[in-house]
This record gives structure tokens, C-alpha cells and sequence, in this order.
């Protein structure tokens, strides 16, 4: 189930970042769960509803602790993007984990841009910083 302030959050990240799309998916009961989204269409919603560990981009990010990215949902090939991210309507993509306090991963955010891009370090530090604004459920 959509979390209305969850969504709130989100947006204004999207917004902040000039991202048109993306996802909150918070860790729960050994699985991420949606709990917000933008610009996702339904059917990738009820796809990604729930995510197991290691699977697609938001499963690597919570698995590896780190960002995962795609300049490219559309012809990505590495096998992080899922069949249903190609419906996304974006090309550049991140999945980034956010931390508890305890230093575990708490939630995975979503990113997607309509341009192709290759996000830096400093980028991807500023996007990180960004999500870990998330607000604990």
C-alpha cells in the first residue's frame, strides 16, 4: 500500500533532482515493499510490489549496500534492470539504500531521468545524502 506523505517525499526528491520517475521501497519482513512511487506505471507497481534480496536494481542496492545504476533502462544488459523497468518512461536510472541507524539498509530509493546519463561520484553522493532525508516509517 502507497504512502500519501511517503509519496509527498518522494516527489520533492524527483523534483529537486529533475528526475521523472521513481520508487520508495522500504525493507520489511525480509523483503523491500512499495511504499511510494511516481510516474511508475501500474503494472510495474504491483510487479515490484514486493522484492526479494539481490533481485533487480532495487534488490542489488539493499544486497550490496551501495548505489546501482543504469545509464539506460531501456538496453541496459548487465541483468540488474528487470523486463518491467523497461516500461519505466526513462532512460538513466539509480537505486540507492538508505541507512538505519544501525547501519543497516532500511529502504531503497528510485531515480529516473529521460536522458541517457552516467551519474559521478559527486553526484551520486549528492543523491545519497538526498534519500537519507527519508523519513522512518
Amino acid at each position: 500500500m502507497l504512502d500519501e506523505p511517503t509519496n509527498s517525499w518522494l516527489r520533492a526528491l524527483l523534483d529537486r533532482h529533475e528526475a521523472v520517475a521513481g520508487t520508495v521501497h522500504v525493507v520489511r519482513d525480509d523483503l523491500l515493499h512499495i511504499a511510494a512511487s511516481h510516474n511508475i506505471p501500474p503494472k510495474v507497481q504491483e510487479i515490484t510490489a514486493r522484492i526479494p534480496l539481490g533481485k533487480g536494481m532495487a534488490g542489488l542496492a539493499w544486497e550490496q549496500a551501495r548505489p546501482i545504476q543504469t545509464c539506460n533502462l531501456k538496453e541496459d544488459v548487465s541483468g540488474a534492470v528487470k523486463p518491467g523497468a523497461r516500461a519505466v518512461d526513462g532512460k538513466a536510472a539509480v537505486a540507492l539504500p538508505v541507512q538505519g541507524a544501525d547501519g543497516s539498509v532500511r529502504a531503497v530509493v528510485g531515480l529516473a531521468w529521460l536522458d541517457e546519463r552516467e551519474l559521478t561520484e559527486g553526484e551520486l553522493a549528492k543523491l545519497d545524502a538526498d534519500a537519507a532525508s527519508l523519513p522512518a516509517n
